[in-house]
Formats: structure tokens, sequence, C-alpha cells
């Protein structure tokens, strides 16, 4: 069945039509929460600031005492806080319907929330989420960004790399610590089922960097499609930038899940005025907020009418604070902002994200841009009256000129500073697209489009001696011993720009920038930029290192979800001695495997994409 057969299937299985029961009062116009977001309090003035929590027994709510961002190494697992705590979650993934943007689609969400759960933690605390699969026709699997998972990389929720997908019906409890600290994300790594809402935020509390008042902790930033991911998946192995099956352009983009949509664009039920986000600015208060872009694609660009903001970290590692009036978010990335309250008690602003302009391969709209706002509002305001403010920021300014990369490199200074050593090994990817022999277009890693094999992952093969066995595709690199490992990457032939991720590690940013990389020029070798994602432009090169301390099989992938599902993925294989000896991984592991294969005896699985 091809793909617009299928989408029709889609279109006609959302069959709901809003009534006036679904708004919050007459008159007001604004629908409920459960039915834009479920049962996710997110983007409303009765969600909490974080300021309200209070740490477990523990002296002043800081197990971390005397540790600094600048006197502790955040990689030194031994300088981690031991806090004797460990949160526990419990968590039911399932199908349903909502209207985010007041268009009815089907989604995937964990406990009926979308955005999903908060985990909040402490810097040192263990953190554990059982996970039930409340699906009844596909598998599922969470991973926990940016998370390091030394001596549990059995944890990292990868399928056919960590462990094998979670079977309809069954349950696997995640187990893991917090050995950084900052904003991340957990999703759905199984296909691209995170982009249809199986995402949610993580707050991990540690010394601070820069002084704020409230913690008005994460705010999610994201692109939307009304499309289930499976057939957007086939969309995208036949779309051409020509025609005639075009790419999946985006329709709109959230702020903690939250938008309104013009319904004279769309066929499906549809409400108008579904409302925007909402915030609590508090007069002369200096506010925390964590940025996280949980897009499918999209390169967002985010504001505030009228403000400065003082960037303090990008994803898990604090920078040296600088002041900008507009932050640039790749997909994966993460950048925590403080924000002063110089208004009146009155007064009322927009927060607003745009996506970079379609034609730029920043992001790919069914517009030249989107812009979607968020109310904030100060204590005193009318909060029954929109703001009016304006902006006059042109967001293309940050593309030097016409690509999509975040902030110059030198710009952003780790706060613990680092020097880049030479590395014990280098190795180098051309990264290229194209159709494959069966017409489907697909992304090459030197000449590999990587397929996972859900029934049999990778770090199981690892740990028995039988990684140099695995299929090429499986696109797993074995680097022994070694120490640490330089990457370069050249994009070449196709205009897009891809945020590359590493699993189980932060990298140290040498260099990027347009066209082919000099050999020799590194920014800041001093304390070059870390983090575990970052953009390489269109066309452009990409140079990071990675200390290679972390026995385990640690993916590597473009985090723009089609191109992830297009094989843009490859597989480390890192200290197999260790991983082999020391590593114990638990049975757990091997009963999802068997669970997985007794369900995938009698239904066919659909696995349209590369699996990741």
């Amino acid at each position: 069945m091809g793909f617009f057969a299928k989408a029709a299937i889609a279109v006609s299985l959302v069959t709901s039509v809003f009534s006036s029961s679904l708004f919050e009062g007459s008159g007001k116009g604004k629908m409920f929460q459960s039915r834009t977001n479920g049962a996710s309090t997110f983007g409303t003035l009765e969600h909490l600031s974080l300021g309200h929590w209070v740490v477990g027994p523990l002296p002043l709510g800081k197990p971390w005492a005397d540790r600094t961002v600048n006197n502790t190494n955040p990689y030194d697992t031994a300088a981690t806080p031991v806090t004797g705590m460990t949160r526990s979650y419990s968590w039911t993934v399932t199908n349903t319907t909502l209207a985010p943007d007041g268009v009815e689609i089907p989604m995937l969400v964990a406990n009926g929330q979308f955005p999903g759960p908060l985990i909040e933690a402490n810097w040192g605390d263990w953190i554990e989420v059982t996970v039930t699969n409340g699906l009844e026709t596909e598998g599922t699997s969470i991973h926990w960004h940016g998370f390091l998972q030394t001596g549990t990389p059995y944890e990292d929720g990868v399928p056919g790399i960590s462990q094998c997908p979670i079977a309809p019906g069954k349950s696997f409890t995640y187990r893991f610590r917090a050995e950084l600290y900052g904003t991340s994300w957990w999703h759905g790594h199984l296909s691209a089922q995170y982009i249809n809402g199986l995402a949610g935020p993580i707050v991990i509390h540690g010394p601070k960097s820069h002084a704020y008042d409230i913690d008005l902790g994460p705010v999610m930033l994201s692109d939307w499609f009304h499309t289930y991911y499976k057939n957007l998946l086939e969309q995208v192995y036949y779309a051409s930038p020509v025609g005639p099956i075009f790419p999946p352009m985006a329709e709109n983009m959230l702020i903690q899940g939250k938008a309104s949509y013009n319904c004279s664009n769309t066929k499906l039920p549809c409400t108008p005025n579904a409302g925007s986000a909402q915030f609590k600015f508090t007069s002369g208060k200096k506010h925390l907020i964590r940025l996280i872009n949980h897009s499918a694609e999209a390169l967002i660009f985010f504001s505030i009418d009228g403000y400065n903001v003082t960037v303090i970290a990008n994803d898990f590692v604090p920078v040296e604070s600088y002041s900008t009036d507009l932050v640039t978010i790749a997909v994966g990335q993460r950048t925590d902002i403080v924000v002063e309250a110089t208004g009146k008690p009155t007064d009322s602003v927009w927060m607003r994200i745009t996506e970079g302009p379609c034609k730029t391969g920043c992001s790919l709209n069914d517009g030249l841009s989107f812009t979607t706002t968020a109310a904030i509002y100060y204590e005193d305001a009318n909060t029954d009256v929109a703001p009016n403010t304006t902006s006059s920021i042109n967001p293309s300014r940050y593309l030097f000129p016409l690509n999509c990369n975040n902030q110059p490199l030198d710009v952003t200074v780790p706060a613990y500073v680092m020097p880049a050593k030479e590395p014990s090994t280098t190795l180098s990817f051309l990264m290229t697209g194209g159709d494959n022999s069966t017409g489907q277009f697909v992304w090459w890693m030197n000449n590999i489009t990587f397929r996972a094999d859900w029934n049999d992952p990778e770090l199981l093969e690892a740990k028995l001696g039988n990684a140099a066995s695995l299929p090429v595709e499986r696109a797993l690199y074995d680097l022994g011993t070694n120490s640490s490992v330089r990457l370069i990457m050249t994009s070449v032939g196709f205009p897009a720009s891809h945020p590359m991720h590493i699993h189980g590690h932060n990298m140290q940013v040498l260099a990027e920038g347009v066209g082919s990389w000099d050999g020799t020029t590194v920014v800041n070798a001093a304390n070059p930029q870390r983090r575990d994602t970052q953009l390489i432009q269109p066309n452009g090169y990409l140079v990071v290192q990675i200390d290679l301390n972390n026995p385990g099989v640690w993916p590597f992938h473009c985090y723009v979800a089609w191109h992830v599902s297009e094989g843009m993925s490859i597989n480390f294989f890192e200290q197999a001695p260790t991983l082999e000896k020391e590593v114990q991984i638990p049975y757990k592991i091997a009963q999802t495997c068997r669970d997985w294969s007794a369900w995938t005896g009698d239904h066919v699985v659909s696995q349209i994409d590369s699996g990741l």
C-alpha cells in the first residue's frame, strides 16, 4: 500500500468532532488542556515552577557540597556525589488522540501526557523508570538523552543497539545515574515515535553557574506534523526536492506542546484558538529557563520580545555566560538561559520561536518560515488579555550566511576547563545522500546506510566477542583500546544541516565550517566547546573529539528524525576488553529480547526505516 493510501487511512481514523464542551468556559474560546495536552499541565499558569522542589533528606538540598562548575571535573565518576537517593517513576506508553494546536491527531504518550512527565533529580541520584508498553501493535524503548551511562550501557534505551524493543504488554525498568547536571530530555528511540508525542523533559539539579531567583523549569520547543510518524517516514523515503512527492513539511511549531492553527488549511477535525502556552514572571527577579528542542527536523530561533537573555549552559555543559537577544537551538540541543524581569508588575510579553527559513536547508515547512508565541505574564498582569509586544529580530542574521549552524565556537566556552589533547586515533567520514538501488532516498556515512536489527542488539553481540562478524549495515566501528578518537565529518552534495549526537559521552567541538577542514585549525584548543549535540552545516565540516573511557556500544547519529531513519548513524565499540570481562549485563536485557522474539513470532513487524 502506498504512502497516499496509508495517509488517507490515517485521516479516516481521526473522526472525532469538537463541540462546545471542549472549551474552558463561555466566551473564552480556549480548548480544555485535557483535549490539547492530555494530563500534562505544562504551558498553563497552574504549572508550578521548579522553585517548589525540595530535595530529600540531605543537608540544605545540596548533596554536591562544595563542588562547583569550575572546580570539579564532571566526567570524573569518582567526583560524582553519592546521594543514596533513587528517584522512581512508572509510565505506561499508550496511543491516544489529542489536539496540541487544535488539530486532532493520533499520538503516542506516556501516562497520557504531552509533553511527557518530567524527571527531576539531584546530581548523583539514581533514576529508575518502569516503562510499560501499552501499545497493541508496536514495540517501544526510551532513551535518556545526554546521560553518560557509565557502567550501564544496557540502559541507554536504543533498540537494536543496547536492547530489544519492549514488546506490547511488557514492562522494562531502566536504572541509571545522574552523572551530569543541567537540562535534558527523554524520548522514544524506536524509529521516529518521539515526533508523535513520546518525549518529555529532564532536570538534574547541580551547582549554579549563574545567579537566578526562580527556576521556571523546562520549556519544550518543537516543529509539529498532523500525520502519524510511519506515514511521514514512508513519504521521506520517496521524497524529492522537486517532487512529485515532497519531503514532510512541518505544519506548525509548539511551545510546551501548545499553539493554534488556521483550520482552513486542513481537512482534519480542527478547532481554532487552541491556546498558547503561558508563563509567570515576577518583576525584579532573575528567571532560569531551560530550553529543549525536541523537533523532528527544525532549527529553532528563540527570543523574548524586547529582552536580552544570558546563556549559561549548552546541553549538560555550563558555559561562561554571555548575553544575546536570540538563541539558536538544533534538534536534540538544550540551552539554559537567565532572564531578568525588568518590566512592570502589570506587563505581559511574548516569548517566540521561529523556524529557520525553508530555502536555507535549516528546516522544511509549508511556508517561508513559522513563528509561534507563548505569553509571559507578570504578577499583576491581566491574563485574559494577550500581550501586544512585537519583535524586530531577524533570525537570518545567524545563518552565516544562509547556512545553518550554532553560534560561533569561540562564543561558547565551558566553565570547567579541559584542553584538547592529541587523539590516539582519527576517523574520517564522508556524509552523502541519494537514491539507493530500490529508488529510496537514504544517507550514507562512508558509503554505509545503517540499519538496526531489533532482535539482535549490537551491545550483546559485542559482549560475546562477535562484533567483527556483524553485517556491514550495522555500521559498528571497533575502536579497540584507544583512549580518544578524533572524528572528521564532511557533508557533501546535499544542502541539509545535521545535528550530530553522541551517546554515552560529551564531545569536544574543535572546528566547524563550510567546505572542508584545513586539517590544522582548532577553535580554542585550550578549552574547546563541549556538548553532546552539534550542528554540521550544509556542505560543511565538523571536527569533534571524544575520550574513550566508557566501555560499551555508542551510537553517533544525526538528530533529524528523517535522516537517522534514512540511515545516518554509526556505532562505536569502545574498550572491548573491559566490556567483555567487567561489564555485567543484567538478566532483564535477555528477557526483553525473549519477550520481543515471542511477540514477533506471531506478529508482522513493520520496520520501514533504520530502526532508530
